[in-house]
């Protein structure tokens, strides 16, 4: 497996050892095969950063401290940025989106996984493994018992893998008695021993290793899924008809940009006024998540992709291909981007001090606003990836893509 550093320098050699291209000279191959590059870069950072979530959760089970458990939960922000930018490629891609559950399900009961506070705990109505808790129980827990309770008894709340169940473990229930501050889970709760806090210290320790050990297995999955010169899903993807191809490319980008983001994640949790259904709710890291997806859609259309070094590794992209089609379009689609993630900056912004869970709250018209204004602007950009759409000649969208947003 190529690692990232040797990925990106491979790509800068060619994008520095041949001329820039121009609109009238991008052809759709071109913008298929860099799409597919894109993902397996972003992928592969996504792998690389989980790998050292991976080490910093090692070393806060062998040495639970605050200063070890403080390293954990920044490795998990860190984590998360890059593969909220992978976002885009699952909806346009079977292969992405099948897999997705096991790696970024929410919300979560969080009883299924661990204790909670019994008078103040929501869980979905009806889910008789809301209050399992895998961690006072007896089952050797391994990632095949982790995997058999995701979305046991059909209730997807049930979610016992992936982002967000390591999220709860490090963090815990963010119960807002502070509204500065997310989670206060201790790092006694992962103490052997006599200071061990709230029980099961050692199995909660198991759990968190092998939920996490889980996750770098799964990522390294969908790395080898994309990675070049393989018999995988990336050949397909690249053998299929250019139509189609272009077809989920800006399937993904308008199902991740209005019925996943503008809908769920956000239009959601605003009109109920819910922190349970904001994304990143135990690390208050939604404001983060929501940005990164807004960035991952415009690499796409960009073609384009900035590395933790700050260099820009750079293809055909969607936008020249669309400029030889219509340029007014493409520069509009462009504008929308921008403005889109100028919104989306101004929660990232603001939740230095008023988290996302504030910004929805019933109370606070000026928060509403500000979300209000990015999920506007999410569906004024998708109506433009719908108009680019039929521009490529690309029919047959998703519905989730429907600027008629519920």
């Amino acid at each position: 497996m190529k690692q990232l550093p040797a990925l990106i320098f491979s790509c800068l050699t060619l994008l520095f050892s041949a001329p820039t291209l121009q609109a009238d000279t991008v052809t759709p191959k071109a913008v298929i095969e860099n799409y597919a590059n894109l993902a397996h870069i972003k992928f592969s950072h996504a792998l690389t950063t989980a790998k050292t979530l991976q080490t910093k959760i090692d070393e806060f089970i062998a040495k639970p401290s605050e200063i070890t458990h403080q390293a954990a939960k920044q490795a998990w922000i860190t984590a998360r940025a890059p593969y909220s930018q992978t976002e885009v490629f699952r909806f346009g891609n079977p292969n992405v989106d099948e897999w997705e559950g096991g790696v970024n399900s929410w919300p979560l009961d969080e009883g299924l996984i661990d204790y909670v506070k019994a008078d103040t705990y929501e869980h979905e109505e009806g889910n008789q493994f809301a209050t399992a808790n895998i961690i006072a129980g007896s089952e050797t827990i391994t990632p095949d018992l982790l995997k058999s309770y995701q979305e046991k008894g059909g209730s997807e709340a049930n979610v016992a893998t992936g982002y967000h169940a390591i999220e709860f473990l490090l963090w815990g229930q963010d119960f807002n008695t502070d509204p500065t501050l997310a989670g206060t889970r201790s790092y006694t709760d992962f103490i052997t021993g006599t200071d061990c806090t709230n029980k099961n210290c050692e199995r909660r320790a198991q759990y968190l290793k092998t939920v996490t050990d889980l996750l770098v297995a799964d990522l390294n999955k969908m790395e080898q899924d994309w990675a070049p010169e393989q018999t995988n899903y990336r050949k397909t993807f690249i053998g299929l008809e250019e139509a189609e191809a272009l077809r989920r490319i800006l399937f993904g980008m308008g199902s991740l940009s209005l019925g996943e983001l503008a809908g769920e994640r956000m239009n959601v949790a605003l009109l109920a006024h819910s922190q349970e259904d904001e994304h990143s709710c135990f690390s208050d890291n939604t404001h983060n998540d929501i940005w990164n997806n807004i960035q991952g859609i415009k690499d796409v259309f960009e073609g384009a992709y900035q590395a933790a070094d700050g260099k820009t590794v750079k293809g055909a992209s969607l936008a020249e291909l669309l400029a030889a089609k219509d340029p007014k379009l493409s520069t509009e689609l462009e504008t929308n981007l921008t403005a889109t993630k100028t919104a989306a900056a101004t929660l990232v912004q603001t939740a230095k001090t008023e988290h996302f869970d504030q910004q929805i709250a019933a109370e606070n018209k000026e928060g509403n606003a500000r979300v209000k204004a990015t999920i506007a602007a999410l569906r004024t950009q998708t109506a433009s990836i719908e108009a680019a759409a039929k521009a490529l000649g690309v029919s047959n969208l998703n519905p989730e893509t429907s600027t008629s947003l519920q």
